[in-house]
């Protein structure tokens, strides 16, 4: 059978190889650090963290220009890490889950906050204001056994050099193999999967001209700028 047309295939760097991470899905997590449920006044603490999905190509990479999206007035950013899957699971066991692991990266949520809101009080689903185009920045995947001990780990986000996110990744409610087992209960996990594991507090507005850098300790940094809408230029 030939095909009319093939989508092009979204891939991430690997820091310090030639080959590149292809990105298959990419789920991420809601409610994952106390002090963000808190600032968004929504939910039990106690509640479990939630899952939702954004397109592969929204996937964009380290130095791209990220066009500041329409029908939103409320554009914000949430620095997470970023987990790539290397293998296949289902039914995953907590001690094992990390053996499905490839590495990890840092990475932002772009976020239409309004939009979100919207969604939620309409009770439906959050997908217009998260899995919008260039909504999931991802910087160079770091291999697994080159990662360091990233439960000694820190996370920080800064808008124009000025620190607006800054939590040790142990204080998330579920850390990443309870996630990826968790995950493998409702869905089948694939090598190319990026799973972006939360957001702690500090979340907040962007405009066009702002420069974005999330930092995962030990991590290779990634960093973008957000542009007029129609501005978009790709990652060198």
């Amino acid at each position: 059978m030939t095909l009319l047309f093939a989508p092009p295939t979204v891939s991430v760097p690997i820091a310090g190889a030639a080959e590149r991470f292809p990105v298959r899905r990419v789920y991420c997590v809601g409610r994952n650090y106390v002090d963000h449920v808190r600032e968004m006044r929504e939910g039990d603490e106690r509640d479990d963290p939630f899952f939702f999905q954004k397109p592969a190509d929204a996937v964009i990479g380290d130095g791209t220009g990220v066009p500041y999206p329409p029908r939103t007035v409320d554009f914000q950013f949430e620095g997470e890490l970023v987990v790539a899957l290397g293998a296949d699971g289902v039914d995953v066991p907590v001690t094992q889950a990390l053996e499905l692991v490839f590495g990890y990266a840092a990475g932002i949520d772009l976020t239409r906050r309004d939009r979100q809101r919207d969604c939620r009080e309409r009770q439906i689903s959050w997908e217009a204001g998260k899995a919008f185009d260039f909504s999931a920045p991802c910087g160079p995947i770091t291999p697994s056994e080159s990662a360091g001990d990233l439960a000694m780990a820190e996370l920080r986000l800064a808008v124009n050099g000025e620190v607006r996110q800054h939590t040790p990744l142990s204080l998330m409610i579920w850390n990443v193999a309870e996630i990826i087992a968790h995950l493998s209960t409702d869905y089948r996990l694939r090598a190319g999967d990026l799973i972006y594991t939360g957001t702690p507090a500090g979340v907040d507005a962007l405009a066009p001209g702002d420069v974005v850098r999330a930092e995962v300790s030990g991590l290779a940094p990634l960093s973008v700028t957000i542009v007029e809408n129609g501005s978009h230029h790709d990652a060198k």
